[in-house]
């Protein structure tokens, strides 16, 4: 699989396996095990999913290399903070069975509605990242659903700078101010819900721009994210969906149709407004 090169070096693949909503059990397992034997390397997760242990049964049984593989998962709100990070990680690390994690990223920023100190418990959250990755036990670190002027705040104390930047990003709700400044700092946008909600499938230029290339919509839109230089999360549990979506090296979108998916108007998104979520 294609690679995005992190400014730290490290390869990551072009296309991630997400587990949101995937069921702890036999659900996650056998999608996670499905995804692998598809040829996905690059696995999703967060402890807030609840599935990190099927998805460690699944990556143990799969018989792929450690090596071979680039496992991710987040740290959830109610562990923000230097020690709670840290114990938080272990867990995580524990839940997965393994000895060290591809990325570590933290699920959403502390913001101002809800803390007045948001900003100290972003940085001391992050300075234990920073920790974990100066101690080897995370190869890359980084942050999701943040906003630019989280970020600001945020490299204001931070000695090492978010590798990647995890958010929502589906045609019709391409979030320009966070990309730019993303790009700017030379931060990966990674795009979750990037098939976006029902809407999108349907959506008039999109199923026949996917007709004209001999494509699903899915597939377009996974490929128009890879184009943009951003790297999508598609989920799924059906084996013939997790199949489809990442069967998409050999699409080339036009950079005029690239142009035209990039000015679709919105057409529907999760409404999670990291500034106003109330958990």
């Amino acid at each position: 699989m294609n690679t995005y090169i992190l400014k730290n070096g490290v390869h990551i693949p072009q296309l991630g396996f997400g587990t949101w909503k995937a069921a702890e059990g036999e659900q996650a397992e056998s999608a996670v095990l499905c995804a692998l034997a598809t040829g996905y390397r690059h696995i999703d997760t967060a402890s807030f999913y609840k599935n990190e242990k099927s998805i460690g049964r699944a990556i143990a049984k799969s018989g792929v290399a450690r090596e071979d593989l680039f496992v991710t998962t987040k740290l959830w709100n109610e562990d923000r903070g230097y020690e709670q990070t840290l114990k938080a990680f272990e867990l995580s690390l524990s839940n997965l069975g393994l000895e060290y994690l591809d990325l570590y990223l933290i699920h959403w920023p502390a913001t101002a509605h809800q803390f007045d100190n948001w900003k100290e418990i972003n940085a001391d959250t992050w300075r234990a990242l920073e920790y974990l990755y100066k101690e080897g036990k995370v190869k890359a670190i980084g942050v999701s659903n943040f906003y630019a002027h989280h970020l600001e705040a945020l490299l204001e104390t931070a000695e090492i700078n978010p590798m990647i930047n995890q958010i929502e990003f589906h045609p019709g709700f391409t979030q320009s101010e966070v990309v730019d400044y993303c790009k700017q700092e030379s931060i990966l946008i990674e795009a979750w819900s990037p098939i976006g909600r029902g809407n999108i499938l349907n959506d008039e230029i999109l199923v026949h721009m996917a007709l004209k290339y001999g494509v699903t919509v899915p597939q377009l839109v996974l490929k128009w994210i890879i184009q943009k230089g951003h790297l999508p999360m598609p989920k799924s549990v059906t084996p013939e969906r997790i199949k489809e979506n990442f069967d998409i090296k050999k699409i080339i979108i036009s950079e005029d149709d690239v142009v035209v998916i990039d000015n679709l108007p919105y057409i529907g998104a999760s409404g999670l407004n990291p500034d106003q979520v109330d958990f």
